[in-house]
């Protein structure tokens, strides 16, 4: 018996908050997912890849780290999101306007 059944009723009682706070259990989340980390771990290799060559992806995903290396071919230069436009915004124009302009 827990503290509220002695204190106020010693059976479940429907409607009472503290017997009802009473029954409930933690789970374990995603702690106890059975997922393989395969999938996670070659994004962050691709990732340590990219930053070995000097690009800069926008994130850790395989979309992001992709999407660097085509702009690197784009722009004849490693990308870097942080001080470069967003891979999206990168074609043979902008990487013309930015060589124009000394941004690269």
């Amino acid at each position: 018996m827990n503290l509220h059944q002695i204190q106020k009723h010693p059976e479940y009682v429907e409607g009472c908050f503290g017997c009802k706070i009473a029954t409930l259990q933690l789970g374990v989340g995603d702690a106890a997912r059975d997922v393989s980390d395969k999938k996670w771990t070659s994004e962050l290799q691709a990732y340590r890849d990219a930053r070995a060559q000097g690009i800069q992806p926008a994130g850790t995903t395989r979309d992001q780290v992709e999407a660097a290396y085509e702009a690197s071919a784009t722009l004849g230069k490693a990308y870097d999101a942080d001080t470069m436009p967003k891979t999206k915004d990168i074609n043979k124009n902008t990487a013309e306007v930015l060589k124009e302009i000394g941004a690269i």
